[in-house]
């Protein structure tokens, strides 16, 4: 885990109160791919942030335990699921007895790993039978002005997804852990929010906070006026595309 993936904790209730959820969908897709309902599934929901996942995966009946290595994160986590056990610590090296997981989830985490490490850990505590799941949410790349939007963001900051590895997911897996059989798809969705939460968002991404509120404060403000043309009534269409991979234990 990285200083750059701990920025987030410089802006943990910005991230709470901002980012966006997932469809349900996604976790349908889950299910699907590791043929049991989540009902009583003993999941582990690593890089859990303030919870975003963690809470819906607790309202399909999993038996969640969160691991956060961010103190900031983990806060806003324990305000907002009091009741969900919360674990400090990384993927790399979960403290967790062997075979005692049902389910091991990343969202919008794993990327943040060393899969050398994180995939080999993963597999140790998987019972047989067990499932490995990595979903990130992203900016739909079909729909023209949020192709448009990252193309202005990877001008305007270095390294912009520099750590993105969504789509090699599956081959990673495949070459470090091929016993987890990885299986992927992409599914598609939206929200429609007032502009000020949609600038909220992109505050939230490790890119700004990594680079601190003053200097992030003028590409914002640049930003918001770009987005501005695009929906003039200050109401944001933001669309995603949900790149799930999901490789079960055998």
């Amino acid at each position: 885990m990285t200083d750059f993936a701990l920025s987030f904790d410089t802006v943990a209730a910005q991230y709470a109160d901002a980012r966006p959820g997932y469809p349900p969908e996604l976790l349908d897709a889950v299910e699907e791919f590791i043929g049991r309902p989540l009902l009583g599934a003993r999941t582990l929901d690593v890089g859990a942030g303030t919870g975003i996942a963690t809470r819906l995966l607790a309202g399909r009946g999993a038996r969640v335990v969160a691991v956060e290595p961010g103190p900031g994160m983990g806060a806003q986590f324990g305000a907002g699921l009091p009741d969900v056990p919360l674990v400090r610590a990384v993927g790399d090296a979960l403290p967790f007895a062997d075979g005692t997981a049902d389910l091991i989830t990343y969202a919008q985490a794993w990327h943040w790993t060393e899969p050398e490490r994180s995939l080999p850990e993963a597999s140790r505590v998987l019972a047989p039978g067990g499932a490995l799941a990595l979903w990130w949410n992203f900016p739909d790349p079909a729909v023209d002005w949020c192709a448009e939007q990252e193309r202005r963001l990877k001008r305007t900051l270095p390294g912009y997804h520099a750590r993105g590895i969504a789509p090699e997911a599956p081959a990673i897996i495949a070459r470090i852990a091929p016993e987890l059989r990885p299986v992927q798809r992409q599914l598609h969705w939206s929200r429609r929010v007032p502009l000020d939460l949609h600038m909220a968002h992109l505050g939230s991404r490790s890119y700004f906070a990594a680079i601190g509120p003053e200097a992030a404060a003028p590409l914002l403000a640049r930003e918001r006026a770009e987005v501005l043309r695009t929906f003039p009534d200050a109401m944001v269409e933001e669309a995603f595309a949900v790149d799930l991979t999901v490789g079960v234990r055998s």
